[in-house]
């Protein structure tokens, strides 16, 4: 694997199918009254969060602890970010611990890259403006792998706010990776040109939606909007949201979180046995255990000593 994780295009499809896999291991040891494992003992992580998000920073604390880590986390708001200290010199400041792992979430494209080249750590991308989320990609491929079986063929549609979403951007990428047939569906104004490049299909309207086998709603981004790219969320839902007149009985429903009740799904559809939400959620810790897993295993420990096991015993 690629030393970083910033972006899809750093895994290939074997990489992607064994970060799949060993997040299944991690599921069972999940289960156990016990879930920690001694794979990251004595190494430390941290997580850099210069925006709030509840449920990947919890994932990846949780992640870490579970996987023994020393863990750092720090928010923007309250620490020296807040006095005017910049991106650089908090990473240089934090680097002063030696971590094994670096867990960046920002609102600004590319700063996971930029962390990359100021550390000799792991790092790995959180979310990065409108940019990228990888790790996000890699559980609802989890997700949906574990509930249809096999993801080879399954017509994926990706509907709402695609410009502003990074979720976007890495699913489109993670599922045609996997086999999968992605069509983005949403406002013209909310579809970015050029979109077809990586690899999917587009429509503007909802008329098609019953091909799909899996609807992928995006929640709208309204805090990364700068100007009016729909007339009010009433027409938009009107045109757009999900709702169980829409959502067929055979499809399966996946959504990024938090959900805008009433705006992108309606209430019937997200409590549905169709949804995927939940899942999702709780997939988040699992498969961020696997990332860390296969970035750090090896790096820095003892020769011969894998991830997850104890030493052995040194002849006298």
């Amino acid at each position: 694997m690629h030393p970083h994780l910033l972006s899809v295009d750093d895994l290939s499809r074997d990489d992607i199918e064994l970060i799949l896999g060993r997040a299944e291991s991690f599921a069972e040891v999940s289960g156990r009254e016990i879930k920690k494992v001694p794979t990251l003992r004595g190494r430390t992580v941290i997580n850099l969060f210069y925006e709030a998000s509840t449920r990947t920073q919890s994932s990846f604390e949780l992640a870490a602890k579970r996987l023994s880590a020393d863990l750092i986390t720090l928010k923007a708001a309250g620490s020296a970010v807040d006095k005017g200290e910049s991106l650089k010199d908090t990473v240089q400041t934090l680097s002063a611990y030696d971590p094994a792992a670096i867990i960046i979430r920002s609102p600004h494209a590319g700063a996971a890259g930029l962390v990359a080249r100021w550390t000799s750590a792991a790092v790995v991308n959180a979310g990065d403006g409108k940019h990228e989320h990888p790790t996000q990609a890699l559980l609802d491929l989890y997700t949906l792998k574990r509930r249809a079986g096999s993801l080879e063929g399954l017509s994926v549609w990706i509907v709402g706010d695609v410009l502003h979403s990074r979720v976007a951007r890495s699913n489109i990428l993670a599922f045609t990776r996997m086999g999968c047939q992605v069509t983005v569906c949403g406002p013209p104004t909310l579809i970015p040109r050029g979109i077809e490049s990586l690899g999917c299909a587009v429509r503007y309207t909802l008329d098609e939606l019953g091909s799909a086998d899996v609807v992928y709603a995006l929640r709208m981004q309204r805090e990364r909007m700068t100007g009016s790219f729909v007339p009010s969320l009433r027409e938009y839902a009107a045109r757009y949201q999900i709702d169980g007149r829409r959502l067929g009985p055979t499809q399966l429903l996946m959504h990024p979180g938090p959900v805008n009740r009433g705006v992108e799904l309606a209430a019937e559809v997200i409590d549905s046995p169709q949804a995927l939400i939940a899942e999702q959620v709780e997939s988040g810790v699992v498969v961020r255990m696997a990332v860390l897993y296969e970035l750090l295993a090896g790096r820095g420990a003892p020769s011969g000593v894998r991830a997850g096991t104890e030493p052995e015993p040194q002849p006298a």
